[in-house]
């Protein structure tokens, strides 16, 4: 498990190439979650990296526009872990990511 401090150090793991799933807020220093999913949209290579949005930012119409950036799930903040772990479980058992099912 890697952490990052914010969006930058983010996009900078993703693009190591060794992240299986993101899990990340919209809100974060320097670059936002917003130019994250941007800059992933942009390069195909980080498109095959799902993530999952934990965010107090949940409108309907924000949840819509993440869904539209390819993000796998939308949890609101405060969050249940259970529901988190069922995102990432579910997200993991994909069968469309290959790369995942031998992490």
């Amino acid at each position: 498990m890697v952490q990052a401090r914010n969006g930058r150090e983010a996009l900078v793991e993703m693009r190591a190439g060794c992240t299986d799933l993101v899990i990340m807020d919209l809100v974060m220093p320097e670059v936002s979650g917003w130019q994250v999913l941007e800059e992933r949209i942009a390069e195909p290579a980080l498109l095959r990296i799902p993530v999952i949005v934990v965010s107090a930012s949940n409108t309907a119409q924000a949840a819509a526009r993440l869904l539209d950036q390819h993000v796998f799930a939308v949890i609101s903040k405060p969050f249940d872990l259970e529901i988190l772990l069922e995102a990432v479980t579910s997200c993991l058992a994909r069968p469309d990511l290959p790369s995942l099912a031998a992490a």
